[in-house]
C-alpha cells in the first residue's frame, strides 16, 4: 500500500485517529466488528505496523492522515 490508501481506508485511519471504538466505527461502515477489525490488520499489515498505535504513526509518517 505504497501508493496510498484507499478511500475507505482513510476514513478509517481517521476514524481510529479520532478515538472511536470498533463499535462504533463499524457502525459507521454498515458492517461487523470483525470485519473493521480485519481491516484494520490489512492496514497495520501493509504498513508493518504490530499494533494500533504504531499504524498511527505509521499512517502519519507515509501523510495518510
Amino acid at each position: 500500500m505504497t501508493a496510498g490508501p484507499s478511500l475507505e481506508a482513510k476514513r478509517l485511519l481517521t476514524y481510529l485517529s479520532a478515538g472511536l471504538t470498533d463499535e462504533s466505527i463499524a457502525r459507521e461502515f454498515g458492517v461487523s466488528e470483525r470485519t473493521i477489525a480485519r481491516r484494520i490488520g490489512r492496514l497495520q499489515e501493509a504498513l508493518g505496523a504490530q499494533t494500533r498505535f504504531q499504524l498511527g504513526v505509521q499512517a502519519s509518517r507515509q501523510g495518510w492522515l
